[in-house]
This record gives structure tokens, sequence and C-alpha cells, in this order.
């Protein structure tokens, strides 16, 4: 059999095989493995970094010495709702959001 015949019945025997649902769940797979590599990698840490923020900002009380996202050390000296009132030293108190806590430094207890 000449090659070229060989080369033409497989040619014919794939248009033959292939339909509309084959290059459906070809192109659906890769979509699905994009989006849950996309979910794992970049919407799932950002829950997690969003919860432990959370739990911290709850757990924040009077006493603690505190860090602000704009980097000012100072210690709580009153809670009032959403907001904190930070001794930073020197009879300086600045009232905050509580969100601009960003992390607690150490033991209340001196």
């Amino acid at each position: 059999m000449p090659y070229h015949a060989i080369l033409t019945g497989l040619l014919l025997a794939t248009d033959e095989t292939t339909d509309s649902s084959g290059s459906l769940l070809g192109l659906l797979v890769p979509l699905i493995l994009f989006g849950g590599l996309f979910y794992v990698a970049l919407i799932l840490p950002q829950r997690r970094r969003s919860r432990q923020m959370q739990n911290l900002r709850d757990s924040i009380e009077v006493g603690d010495q505190v860090r602000t996202i704009g980097g000012i050390l100072g210690r709580v000296t009153r809670l009032d709702g959403d907001e904190a009132v930070v001794d930073v030293g020197g009879g300086t108190h600045l009232t905050i959001t509580v969100r601009a806590i960003a992390e607690k430094l150490g033991d209340t207890e001196e």
C-alpha cells in the first residue's frame, strides 16, 4: 500500500471519530484545571491571611503592645468599638482604627 493511501486513511478515520463533545471536553478540562490552580494559589492563601488578621483584631485587649500598619509602636489604653487609643510614649495618645493594627508585640505583663 502506498504511503499516501495510509496517511489519507488515518486522516479520514480521525475526522470520523472527532465530534463536538470531544473537542468541548478537551477545552473544559484545561479550563477547570486552571481555575483550580488559580483558586489554590491565589484565593485560598488570601482568605487564610484575612481570617488570621480578623482573629488578631478580635483578640486585641487594653494593655497589649501593638504595631500599626504605619510602623507606630504603642500600648492600647482604650477600646471603643472599632477604634483604639494607643499610648506611644511621652504622654502622646493616638486614636486609630483597630484595622490599622498589624500585630501584637508581646506580653502585657511587665
